[in-house]
């Protein structure tokens, strides 16, 4: 069902972009004024306008609203066994998120989410973005451990929105490759997007969005190599597509390409990924904070074996 809502600009919101000014008139969050306009649901004096135009004083607006979201399933509660309060404070909570566990509820994913579990656990975050995605500010994949910080307060959700945005925030992950990455210290600049022909999948295109990733070898095994990876950006898939693009997929990541034989005398069944330091400006106090957090089982397990193998 869809409701039709005709209505003037006020003089106050003149000069306003029209996916905030559309948020402030309907009380819609403001990711949710954007999906009704770039749906083509606005009209303003007669003509379809983009999320980014401005307000006219006076002019007249026409809004096609559905009764509900396309969007992703509501927040259930529901526990996550081992996932880790590393801080928490008024503005903040950070978490260790383990493997097998997404940041939030999406189409088609009926597994546990880190907004599920800090529901659970009677914790209240920010109602700032999609319903579905309340408080996250950033995300891992599903099949990456490691480090998220949600923000609990609106003023936490838009500091560290925009913190993320400038690339202030510091996102350090430790990754094994399957190879010896050449040169040993490096950066990747090469844009990501989705993969021609399969939709699950990332690749580096042409027309993908722009991803910086550095990387420095810590240590080289004979097969493989233990890396430490800073994101310059945070495009979906970046660290996979990116060491999949120079050849050195990371080990037990089949879904790029790595060696099944490998992964499975490794005991891994996800991309040896992990999420292991998070620095950023407290969106409260101001000071700069950092957390680290220790490999999990089966990684630091995997690592052993490689090791092992090769003394």
């Amino acid at each position: 069902m869809t409701t039709h809502r005709t209505l003037p600009v006020p003089d106050g919101l003149a000069g306003e972009r029209v996916d905030a000014g559309l948020a402030r008139l309907l009380g819609l969050s403001r990711t949710r004024a954007a999906e009704v306009v770039e749906s083509g649901g606005v009209l303003l004096d007669g003509r379809t306008v983009g999320k980014s135009d401005r307000l006219p004083a006076g002019g007249w607006l026409e809004v096609d609203l559905p009764d509900a979201p396309s969007a992703a399933p509501a927040v259930a509660p529901e526990p996550v066994p081992g996932m880790a309060i590393v801080h928490e404070d008024d503005d903040v909570v950070v978490v260790d998120k383990p493997v097998g566990v997404a940041a939030h509820p999406s189409p088609g994913w009926t597994g546990p989410t880190v907004v599920g579990a800090l529901a659970a656990a009677g914790y209240r975050v920010s109602t700032s973005g999609a319903a579905e995605r309340q408080g996250v500010v950033h995300r891992l994949d599903v099949g990456t451990s490691g480090l998220m910080v949600v923000a609990k307060t609106e003023r936490a959700y838009t500091v560290l929105k925009r913190a993320f945005k400038e690339r202030t925030v510091e996102k350090v992950y430790n990754a094994v490759v399957q190879g010896h990455p050449e040169p040993t210290v490096g950066t990747i600049d090469a844009p990501v997007g989705r993969h021609p022909s399969s939709d699950w999948k990332f690749a580096v295109v042409a027309t993908g969005k722009p991803a910086v990733t550095h990387y420095e070898v810590l240590e080289m095994l004979p097969s493989a190599s233990l890396v430490q990876v800073h994101l310059e950006t945070g495009r979906t898939h970046q660290i996979r597509v990116h060491f999949a693009a120079l050849r050195h997929v990371l080990v037990g990541d089949l879904t790029y390409g790595a060696d099944p034989v490998l992964a499975e005398r490794l005991g891994l069944s996800r991309q040896w990924l992990h999420a292991v330091r998070l620095g950023f400006d407290h969106p409260g106090k101001g000071d700069r904070v950092e957390f680290t957090s220790p490999y999990p089982a089966d990684l630091a397990t995997a690592l052993e074996l490689l090791r092992e193998r090769y003394r």
